[in-house]
């Protein structure tokens, strides 16, 4: 059953002549991880605030076509109404911290505490969120004296605390070290195992061909392609787009090496690896 349905979608600025997103569909099912690609100014950001409400809502602008998510149109809804099944987490975590609290814990609280959550159940909740994302070692650290991946974390706890159905990541790792950015990935791969839908705009393309089940190729506001990382990162025309193919791509298409049952060109170096093991 599909969780996300966009129906020739298209959305302009305000004041402005091009279109943002130009007559997009895709499905999305639960519990699948979705990553948006595309060069800046594709349009992957504006997906990601069409799909969380707040284009059209606060952005305004001109808006054509259907959103729907977990069964609610976005535009026959509130942002408040939509928040209750999507959360949005942002590019930088600074950003998406209150600055007013002095631990990581009273930090996950403040979103449940304005949606008026029980005490008892809002304990529950920050408990679950601060195991699910491992980070219950730091719950009594102020959230400015963490580092990028750990805030990136909390930002997350926080959003998953207030249980949506569906996480948005308008490209969470973009500031963050190897280290931080593997952190993020890791945190995601373990919420999709919960049953939750992930949608991740990221330039980090190998990173994606690992984790992620499908690929959404933007360009100038169309989406391009819409399909698993082996099927879009073997397109020969990705450069086009401003992409390039993850690293095990090249050398699999350097090398001549293909997935004996797909045909098409490998995505992590683990699936080359087991290729040339088969015809050891």
């Amino acid at each position: 059953m599909s969780i996300i349905q966009v129906e020739g979608l298209k959305y302009k600025y305000p004041d402005t002549d091009q279109l943002a997103l130009d007559d997009i569909s895709f499905e999305v099912k639960q519990g699948e991880f979705i990553g948006l690609i595309g060069r800046n100014t594709a349009g992957k950001s504006t997906l990601c605030f069409a799909l969380s409400g707040l284009v059209p809502h606060f952005f305004n602008g001109g808006y054509g076509g259907k959103v729907f998510v977990n069964g609610l149109e976005v535009r026959q809804h509130e942002v408040g109404d939509i928040a209750a099944h999507v959360g949005l987490v942002f590019e930088n975590p600074f950003s998406q911290m209150t600055a007013s609290k002095y631990t990581v814990f009273e930090e996950i609280a403040f979103g449940l505490e304005n949606m008026g959550v029980e005490r008892n159940e809002m304990i529950t909740r920050m408990d679950e969120s601060l195991d699910l994302l491992d980070i219950t070692s730091i719950k009594d650290k102020h959230p400015f004296d963490l580092s990028g991946g750990q805030m990136q974390r909390v930002a997350i706890a926080s959003v998953i605390a207030m249980k949506p159905k569906i996480l948005i990541l308008d490209e969470p790792t973009s500031q963050l070290d190897p280290q931080g950015s593997e952190e993020v990935f890791k945190v995601v791969e373990n919420l999709t195992k919960e049953g939750i839908t992930i949608i991740m705009a990221e330039h980090k393309i190998d990173k994606l061909a690992e984790y992620a089940d499908k690929v959404a190729l933007i360009d100038h506001g169309k989406l391009i392609d819409f399909d698993t990382p082996a099927k879009v990162f073997s397109r020969d025309d990705l450069p086009d787009y401003g992409i390039t193919a993850p690293t095990a791509t090249r050398i699999g298409k350097a090398l001549g090496i293909k997935d004996s049952k797909t045909d098409l060109f490998p995505v992590t170096i683990k699936a080359i690896s087991r290729e040339i093991g088969d015809k050891l």
